[in-house]
C-alpha cells in the first residue's frame, strides 16, 4: 500500500508532539514535513521544521494543522494553491471565518473538527438527540475543563457541544451563545447557552452538558486521559480525507453518524 505523505504544521506544540508521535506509529503515513511559525534549530523526529511555503507543503498529500486561526488561514492559502488536502483541528474561529473556511472548501477537502476523539463525536449527537427530545422548558449550559496553558475559552469542544444544542432546537446557534464565564465554580442557565471554562493543572479534557427544567437535570459527559486520543483522530481523518472530493467534512462524516 502506497504510503501517505504527510505534513504537520504547529510541530513543536503539544498537539504537534503528539501528532509526531502517532504518525511515527502508523505504518501507512510517511511523515514528510513539520513546520511552525518560528525558527528550530534542531531536528524533530529525522526532519528540519521550516516555516509555512509552498516548497514545505508540496512534499505532502495531507496536511494536519493544530495551530491558532492566523497559521491556519495561511495554511489554507497555500494548501489551495497546491491542490493540497487539510485537516484543521485549530479551534477559536469567528462565524466569518467559519464561512471563510466553507469557501476554501469549494476548492480543496478539508475535515473540521473542534475535536478529534471518538467518544467526543458521539457526545455531540447524542447532545443534539437529547435537545431535540427536550421541550423548550428544559434550559441548557456547557461546563468544560483543560489544562493550564489552553489560552482560548470556551474550547473548540465546548462550542461544538453547543452547536449541538441549537441543532437539536432547530436554531442558529450564533444567536443562542449566552455568557462566557472563566474559572467560576458555579455559573446559571439562562435562555442561552452558558459556558463555564476552568483552566487548572495538566488535565486534557473534561466536557459536560447539561439540560433542566427545574424539576430534573440531565447530564452528558465525557473526560478524556490522554491526548493520544485527539492525535490519533487526526491521523485517522487525514488518511480518511485522501480519497475525498472537495467538500467541508468533519469526524461526522467520517464516523457515519446520521
Amino acid at each position: 500500500m502506497k504510503k501517505i505523505n504527510l505534513a504537520i504544521s504547529g510541530c513543536m506544540g503539544r498537539m504537534g508532539q503528539q501528532l509526531i508521535k502517532s504518525a511515527s506509529k502508523d505504518k501507512s503515513i510517511k511523515l514528510v514535513t513539520l513546520t511552525e511559525n518560528r525558527v528550530v534549530n534542531k531536528k524533530v523526529n529525522g526532519i528540519k521544521p521550516e516555516y509555512n511555503t509552498e516548497e514545505a507543503f508540496n512534499r505532502a498529500n495531507v496536511i494536519i494543522d493544530f495551530t491558532i486561526p492566523k497559521c491556519t488561514f495561511e495554511i489554507l492559502k497555500i494548501a489551495t494553491k497546491l491542490k493540497k488536502k487539510v485537516v484543521i483541528g485549530t479551534t477559536g474561529f469567528t462565524k466569518k471565518e467559519e464561512d471563510l473556511i466553507k469557501n476554501f472548501s469549494k476548492k480543496i477537502p478539508i475535515l473540521k473538527a473542534g475535536n478529534m476523539s471518538l467518544g467526543i463525536n458521539l457526545l455531540m449527537y447524542l447532545t443534539e438527540i437529547t435537545s431535540a427530545s427536550l421541550g423548550s422548558n428544559y434550559l441548557s449550559k456547557i461546563f468544560e475543563v483543560h489544562h493550564k496553558y489552553k489560552k482560548d475559552y470556551p474550547s473548540g469542544t465546548a462550542l461544538m457541544l453547543g452547536k449541538g444544542i441549537a441543532v437539536g432546537k432547530n436554531k442558529d446557534f450564533y444567536k443562542m451563545i449566552g455568557k462566557k464565564y472563566l474559572n467560576k465554580k458555579n455559573f446559571p442557565y439562562g435562555n442561552k447557552i452558558n459556558f463555564n471554562s476552568i483552566r487548572k493543572g495538566e488535565i486534557i479534557g473534561e466536557h459536560e452538558v447539561t439540560f433542566s427544567s427545574g424539576k430534573e437535570i440531565i447530564k452528558l459527559n465525557h473526560e478524556a486521559f490522554d491526548r493520544a486520543l485527539y492525535s490519533e483522530g487526526a491521523i485517522t481523518a487525514a488518511k480518511w480525507l485522501i480519497k475525498k472530493k472537495p467538500g467541508l467534512y468533519s469526524m461526522r462524516n467520517l464516523l457515519n453518524f446520521k
